[in-house]
């Protein structure tokens, strides 16, 4: 409000002036009242002369001193309560009392002496209401221009529509505050906007020590990927956090509030373009049909479901054996299905093939994306029979099942960590690539109706397994950043971007395909944690800088990790329509091989005989080599 703004510049005043302010304000009163009273006993508005205003100057020059002596104008008129307010009382008292009297023993013609008697009620009324009116309207603004203060200085980066509308949502916000924008545009700069500045993106420095900036928010949400990499750069060496908004897509409905800001992107971390999808190719296999999805709740497989959703299938069947996961997902997918949609959430093992066969056999899907796996590498290497059991055999169970069922697409979701796996996952994850390569193999003999294909892509960034959840959190507690080994590197992709490519790779699928994600370059694990410091504002402690923020802490490889991983066994991958999607060219043993071989491994499993366990998969697997010995929990207690 226009009141408010002008008290803003009366607070930053000196307080001498503040005082002779609050002294002519009394003033003002002390003549205001006499002339009220003179209106009121003499019953008509008056117009004061002659001897009246020598009793209008007689009030002043008894008022003031009193007011004076009496401390009024050594209280802060914003924190005035009920003692102000007794003294104010006590002030005009002994002023009415000296009042009424002179007036009495000067006995001025045309000054009545009930002046004496009206005049210091109404000053008492006035100087008091003036004093609580101060308190409330000031104190509120003061406590509310402090907060401001308070607040965490940031600049927009951007002063476009997204960057007007972010500052006008940040005027009622108690978040942060707005000190100005950077713009890329020459004639924006050095331009006004709402009051803000714009300045030239290269002041970024200087603004950030000058204005105290502690955050740098990105209200540029179609700009290209390259800008924005070297606007980050901009950012990261001026230490600021950066924070941004959606992306224009997602900006396309409403208004942009303060509650859009939010940590940057994976993609924005890694630098990578995501590739438009292909339409046709995304809604060949889901469009109107009946979809079900294996591991529905976890990482990959809740995102599948996203997008499947989006496709617009008649019946989307989630399969999850953990019930809070299946609660959490179906919940959240309710809210974004349409009516016409049947969701069904189904509790289940892919391990168990009675149960299987049963949700196949009532629902007749034609799509199934079987993304239930153990995939955290140490956790299986530590329990190598129940990885194998779940991932492994719960595929072999999974597929036939589906082959028996008529279902028409079956798509496997892989791992690069199948590639001469280290570990017991990776040849879990292989073997389970090969039991599908052999089945699609003998489709024709064995009157299988059913396309098996398999989609291999490296780590999803944001998975429950995720090494970029846990450095954020790791940031937020201060640090350490834990870190396995300096020279682990790793092939990167969101899983949205993951999610929609393995649905097109399915949707090219002939049967027996072993698709191969373009993962763009590896990224070395350090690197990625060291940008997420320094896109926090912050600075990584290390011999060079001791006097940083966040220290990095190698803990060294834990079971069944190697530094590198790798997406393909053979060489000269086969290009497809799409441009990150390949076709691999992989070896495989023939079905009535697999299925003696897996007879085989399942008396192993029986018997929870480890280094028999390893010694198969070394057997079957091209280049599975070990990375250390048996960690198997229950294998080392029971041979102590």
């Amino acid at each position: 409000m226009h009141w408010e703004k002008t008290a803003a510049p009366l607070l930053s005043l000196p307080r001498s002036v503040k005082r002779l302010l609050a002294l002519a304000v009394d003033a003002f009163l002390c003549a205001f009242t006499v002339w009220m009273a003179l209106c009121l006993r003499l019953d008509t508005w008056v117009v004061i002369a002659g001897n009246q205003w020598l009793a209008l100057g007689l009030s002043l020059l008894l008022a003031l001193p009193v007011f004076v002596v009496f401390g009024l104008y050594r209280a802060i008129f914003r924190y005035a309560g009920w003692a102000a307010l007794v003294a104010i009382a006590r002030a005009v008292f002994v002023y009415g009392v000296l009042y009424f009297g002179l007036l009495v023993i000067l006995a001025m013609p045309d000054v009545p002496r009930t002046l004496g008697l009206l005049q210091p009620p109404l000053l008492l009324l006035a100087v008091g209401a003036s004093r609580v009116f101060a308190r409330f309207w000031l104190s509120g603004l003061y406590l509310t221009q402090l907060q401001l203060n308070a607040l965490p200085k940031v600049l927009i980066y951007g002063a476009g529509s997204a960057g007007r509308q972010l500052a006008a949502a940040m005027g009622n916000s108690l978040e942060m505050r707005a000190v100005g924008f950077l713009d890329d545009d020459r004639r924006l700069q050095g331009q006004v906007l709402n009051g803000l500045r714009i300045w030239h993106p290269g002041e970024l420095e200087r603004l950030v020590k000058q204005l105290d900036v502690s955050d740098v928010l990105l209200a540029i949400p179609s700009v290209s990927r390259q800008r924005r990499n070297e606007i980050l750069e901009l950012t990261r060496r001026a230490r600021v956090s950066v924070r941004t908004l959606p992306g224009v897509m997602d900006l396309a409905q409403g208004r942009v509030q303060v509650s859009d800001l939010r940590q940057l992107d994976i993609e924005d971390l890694l630098g990578r373009d995501a590739v438009a999808p292909n339409e046709a190719l995304l809604g060949k296999n889901i469009h109107g049909k009946v979809v079900l999805v294996t591991g529905a709740g976890g990482s990959i497989g809740s995102e599948l479901c996203r997008q499947i959703i989006r496709l617009k299938p008649a019946t989307l069947l989630l399969v999850e054996m953990s019930e809070v996961a299946l609660y959490a997902v179906h919940q959240q997918l309710l809210s974004m299905a349409s009516v016409e949609l049947k969701l069904v959430p189904l509790l289940a093992s892919v391990r168990d093939e009675a149960r299987m066969r049963e949700i196949l056999q009532t629902w007749g899907p034609q799509t199934l994306y079987h993304a239930a796996a153990y995939k955290h590498v140490p956790l299986v290497e530590h329990n190598p029979a129940e990885g194998l059991k779940n991932n492994l055999l719960g595929t072999w169970a999974t597929a036939r099942v589906a082959a028996e069922q008529g279902v028409c697409d079956f798509v496997l979701i892989s791992t690069d960590k199948a590639v001469r796996p280290t570990n017991i996952m990776g040849a879990s994850k292989r073997l389970a690539e090969m039991v599908l390569q052999a089945m699609a193999a003998a489709a024709p003999d064995q009157g299988w109706k059913t396309r098996f294909s398999m989609v291999r892509f490296g780590n999803v960034l944001g998975s429950s397994g995720s090494v970029v959840p846990l450095f954020r959190r790791q940031l937020q507690e201060g640090g350490p950043i834990t870190l396995t080994h300096a020279e682990m590197t790793r092939y990167f992709m969101s899983i949205p971007e993951a999610a929609q490519l393995v649905i097109q790779a399915g949707a090219m699928a002939m049967g027996g395909e072993v698709f191969v994600l373009d993962m763009g370059e590896p990224v070395r694990i350090i690197d990625l944690a060291r940008r997420m410091v320094e896109l926090s504002g912050l600075s990584v402690k290390d011999e060079q800088h001791v006097d940083g923020d966040i220290e990095f802490c190698v803990t060294g490889l834990r079971p069944g990790e190697k530094l590198y991983e790798e997406l393909l066994i053979g060489d000269d991958p086969e290009p497809t329509v799409h441009a990150r999607i390949m076709k691999a060219h992989e070896a495989f043993v023939s079905w009535e091989e697999m299925q003696g071989a897996l007879l085989e491994l399942d008396a192993a499993l029986q018997a929870n005989d480890v280094p028999a366990l390893r010694e198969f998969l070394a057997k079957m697997v091209h280049g599975y080599v070990p990375s250390n010995d048996v960690v198997d929990w229950v294998y080392l207690k029971n041979n102590e």
